[in-house]
């Protein structure tokens, strides 16, 4: 039993010589006093030469440069501990948002302690490196020292060892010998490890106290990230709710004023004493008055959408819907108005046999409605509208609109699918367009769990792309077939 124990106790001594961490920890050692000496110099003559040019006004973008470094140095400590130390080491804080720029964060870093923690390890990091790198020069010496003066020892204990046992009549103590300089020499050497792992322990434990925040700074400063997130979506709420008004009220104006004159011009026609004007001019007034009455009457469908939307009362029934019949709704409630309003013929196609796809009947519904009458009215006289659904991968169909229309300019397609965004004003307010249809649609299909993209060349047309998730996989070995 004693003998077991003593075996385990040997084998967990000798266990910090296998060990990975161990040489992790001497490198990290080893890289402490070069970094630490290069941190201190930058630091002290960057700071020094940026006071002492504060006069001339050179040294406020010195000082701002050696900040800026300084906490990227402090990142890439952080980044050396966690990964050769596997210290745990938390946050140094919260990211910026990106559309800050830098001279509105800096103030926010030097008003936090945490940048003055990460100045003092900096600082403190050239004295540690000098006496980790002392230690790893000195100890290893020391313990070549101790080997060699153990194998002099041997050297010369052996043969007086060898006379006493000649003379005595007893055996030879060999092993004995040979096991009392082994754990001379592997002892000076597991002492040497144990001593630098303790070292690095203390390094760590330095990175962990000075290169992260505490818990409790740690969620203030999430509680702070999250008011002023919070702010921002409330001030960019305000700013989209002004916007909107100020178009609402710019779209509204123009049928508004339509209705009223038309209206005007008949009541001042059939006024008493007065000759009633043909029926054909009667006809061309209450047909324009009709037309921007169902124009006012599409906004206000738009804008409930979009009111919806945005309060989160977006109410979705998503289940299994076949898309198939959905195109042929659409083809054949639009194509007769394509041909004889605008003379666009209207083509639908579809793969046979596919899986129905996850999403709201209605609202893909919308959808496609959206999108094809914003394809023809695009579409000269003459041109082609077509409706395809094609697998676009294992797990998702593809809803593709296309037309052979006027096309939209590169720089515009970012833009697309923005409110109030027309890329050709004129010809939208002709044909009843509000710029919302794209919008909506956008919304629409992010909530059901899809994604649009849109393709277009100027003078050659727009391909706009709806993929929807199935719910079932599909296999890619089937071919497309036009109705």
């Amino acid at each position: 039993m004693r003998r077991t124990v003593k075996t385990s106790t040997t084998q967990s001594a000798f266990r910090v010589a296998l060990d990975e961490q161990s040489y992790r920890n001497m490198l990290y050692l080893l890289l402490s006093f070069p970094l630490g000496l290069g941190y201190f110099v930058a630091l002290v003559v960057g700071i020094a030469l940026g006071i002492g040019t504060l006069i001339i006004w050179i040294g406020v973008p010195i000082l701002i440069a050696i900040m800026i470094a300084w906490w990227y140095a402090a990142a890439f400590e952080r980044h050396l501990a966690t990964r050769l130390l596997r210290v745990p080491v938390a946050l140094m804080g919260m990211a910026a948002p990106a559309s800050l720029p830098w001279w509105q964060t800096l103030p926010a870093r030097l008003s936090n302690g945490m940048a003055w923690k990460t100045l003092a390890y900096l600082l403190l990091k050239f004295p540690l490196g000098l006496v980790s790198f002392i230690l790893l020069v000195v100890l290893p010496v020391l313990s070549i020292v101790v080997m060699l003066i153990g194998l002099i020892i041997w050297l010369i204990a052996a043969p007086i060892l060898m006379l006493v046992a000649l003379i005595r009549g007893a055996s030879f103590p060999e092993r004995l010998l040979q096991r009392s300089f082994v754990f001379v020499a592997l002892g000076s050497g597991l002492i040497t490890l144990y001593l630098l792992n303790g070292l690095a322990w203390l390094s760590g434990q330095l990175a962990r106290a000075l290169l992260g925040m505490s818990e409790t700074a740690l969620r203030l400063e999430e509680a702070n990230a999250l008011a002023a997130r919070a702010r921002t979506q409330a001030e960019q709420a305000e700013q989209r709710r002004r916007q909107l008004v100020v178009n609402v009220s710019h779209e509204l104006r123009a049928p508004v004023a339509s209705i009223s004159g038309h209206l005007e011009s008949l009541l001042m026609a059939t006024q008493e004493g007065t000759t009633a004007p043909p029926p054909a001019t009667l006809h061309t007034y209450l047909g324009i008055a009709h037309q921007e009455a169902g124009r006012l009457g599409r906004l206000v469908d738009e804008l409930l959408s979009l009111a919806r939307m945005e309060a989160g009362e977006l109410q979705l029934d998503v289940r299994e819907v076949a898309a198939q019949a959905v195109v042929e709704e659409v083809y054949q409630l639009l194509s007769p108005l394509a041909l004889h309003e605008r003379q666009v013929t209207l083509v639908r196609g579809a793969v046979p046999n596919l899986p129905p796809v996850l999403a709201d009947r209605q609202r893909l519904m919308q959808v496609l409605v959206n999108l094809v009458r914003n394809a023809i009215t695009s579409t000269p006289a003459g041109g082609i509208v077509s409706i395809n659904l094609e697998p676009a991968d294992a797990r998702h169909l593809a809803l593709v609109v296309t037309d052979s229309g006027v096309g939209i300019a590169a720089e515009e397609l970012e833009h697309i699918f923005e409110r109030f965004y027309r890329t050709d004003a004129a010809r939208s307010r002709a044909s009843g367009g509000f710029g919302l249809g794209l919008a909506i649609v956008h919304d629409l299909v992010t909530a059901m769990g899809g994604s649009i993209t849109v393709e277009s060349t100027i003078g050659q047309g727009s391909r706009f792309c709806v993929m929807l998730p199935t719910s079932s996989p599909i296999s890619l070995k089937r071919s497309n077939m036009i109705e």
